[in-house]
């Protein structure tokens, strides 16, 4: 049986009531029933569409519901019932919901044929996540004051490093590729306030843990005026309790925890029931979320995924893989038809096998064999272009190599061959490092709230020092440093962007 993707359940009723419940000591401006309205509104109709697009890139395997032991894939969604040879409900996509005609077998499927998927999205998606965050970010503070900069640099550095470093911003990378968009979720310790000033930055990192929010499981409640400002955040999800359910015995109880993050308070329920209650501790009308599209889609929370438009060009290509197989398996072997001749089909065919036969107009006929299809060749060959034009990252980027590429010696014949997945990264790093920047003012907000780092609006700007995703050329790198010291660019600026630590010997 395919595994199905199940939403987690929304006590609605229970929820309200206990929210109501605490509304005599604490007045809350954005109202509990708009945000469950929000949350069921994003399992009804947001979940099932941005979980066909994880879909699509995991392409994970689920057991058939006929027979244990095979397997079908996530893209053999796309495939049509004449190859897949079943219904068109029968999909890893299954919601519970089928039409009449889902149920209607093409008439030319009698059963399963060779069925083939390629999957040509997930190795782009990882291409383009290793593009972006590759290699490491340093960030920079602008503070004006040199010895606050230097402050704000170590701990942003190690609050980065502490919630997860590069990997971190891979997850979130690969989460905005894949959805379109992802939200950075800044939590601060309660115990934050009575930290010294003087403590060490990772001490202060420490404090302050950054979270990558899963859109399934997020739920934005945006400001009617401005679709940009995010007046509450919610995230819905079901868990396993540290306890056996009473009513089935050796399983574990499943809880559904719901968390509010609105007008400065963090509550948590858990079935319905108010069981944390806290102050954000951040700068006045901020949620601790920052939102962050991958390719920005203008007057539209969500940005723009990398997967949904080659869903139907991986359906077109899967379907003639499959159709390529069909006819190989046909065509590559031999067949026979035989004429009075007892007994051909029952014994096999086989080497140095005799056959006899008294009737004179008996006959063995041989045909099949494989034969050329140039054009499904070149309709296959097209699908795979269009996908990289689509897509904007070629087979180079993977290693990939292939004749007409030519000779890649140069490191700018290297850019230009891969300018669209270069070009397609720089937008990104514009939405990506806005996103990060707004985690850092928060992160520097919350310090100064709690009296840890004193700053201003103003000192908590930075700005990101992004490597660049091809691989160095210590000759070219050399040149361009040995010029930059000409033109009376310091010495430690051009040793720092060659890799090279203050402390290191020989530089000055």
């Amino acid at each position: 049986m395919h595994t199905r993707f199940e939403y987690p359940r929304l006590a609605a009723d229970a929820l309200a009531g206990d929210a109501d419940a605490t509304s005599s000591a604490v007045t809350h401006p954005i109202d509990d029933r708009v945000v469950l309205e929000a949350i069921a509104r994003h399992q009804r109709r947001v979940a099932p569409r941005i979980h066909k697009l994880w879909l699509y890139y995991r392409n994970d395997l689920a057991e058939t519901r006929s027979t244990r032991g095979w397997y079908r894939q996530a893209q053999e969604a796309g495939l049509p019932p004449r190859v897949t040879g079943a219904p068109a409900f029968d999909s890893p996509f299954d919601l519970g919901v089928r039409s009449e005609n889902s149920i209607v077998l093409d008439d030319r499927a009698r059963g399963r044929r060779e069925v083939v998927v390629e999957n040509d999205i997930a190795w782009r998606i990882h291409a383009m996540v290793d593009f972006m965050f590759g290699k490491p970010v340093r960030v920079m503070s602008t503070a004006r004051d040199e010895r606050l900069r230097q402050r704000i640099e170590q701990i942003l550095d190690a609050a980065w490093e502490a919630s997860g470093g590069i990997a971190l911003l891979q997850d979130a990378a690969l989460l905005g590729h894949v959805f379109g968009y992802v939200d950075f979720l800044v939590r601060v310790d309660p115990a934050i306030a009575s930290l010294p000033g003087d403590a060490p930055a990772a001490t202060l990192a420490r404090a302050v843990r950054i979270e990558v929010v899963d859109p399934l499981r997020g739920t934005p409640i945006l400001d009617p005026d401005d679709y940009r400002v995010i007046r509450a955040f919610a995230t819905h999800d079901e868990r396993e309790a540290l306890e056996l359910d009473a009513e089935h015995p050796g399983r574990r109880r499943r809880i559904n925890v719901t968390e509010i993050l609105a007008d400065g308070w963090r509550r948590v329920f858990e079935d319905g029931r108010l069981i944390e209650r806290s102050p954000l501790r951040l700068p006045a009308g901020e949620t601790g979320v920052v939102h962050v599209q991958n390719i920005a889609q203008p007057f539209r929370y969500e940005g723009l995924s990398e997967v949904e438009p080659l869903i139907p060009l991986q359906d077109e290509l899967n379907t003639r893989l499959s159709d390529r197989a069909h006819r190989i398996s046909m065509q590559c072997f031999k067949m026979y038809l035989a004429k009075g001749i007892d007994g051909f089909g029952v014994t096999p065919v086989g080497p140095g096998q005799v056959w006899s036969t008294d009737n004179e107009d008996a006959s063995i006929e041989a045909f099949g064999g494989d034969a050329n299809s140039p054009t499904e060749e070149q309709h296959i060959l097209e699908i795979r272009e269009a996908i990289d034009k689509v897509s904007g990252v070629p087979p180079i980027a993977s290693g990939v190599v292939r004749a007409k590429i030519g000779n890649l010696s140069s490191a700018n014949a290297l850019r230009i061959t891969l300018m669209g997945v270069l070009s397609k990264t720089a937008r990104k790093r514009v939405s990506y490092g806005r996103g990060m920047a707004g985690v850092c003012r928060l992160i520097l907000g919350a310090l100064d709230i709690a009296g840890v780092l004193k700053t201003g609006e103003d000192d908590r700007g930075v700005r990101f020092d992004w490597p660049d995703p091809l691989p160095d050329d210590l000759r070219e790198k050399v040149a361009t440093a040995e010029a930059r010291v000409r033109l009376g660019v310091p010495p430690e600026r051009i040793a720092q962007e060659l890799g090279f630590a203050p402390t290191d010997p020989g530089i000055q």
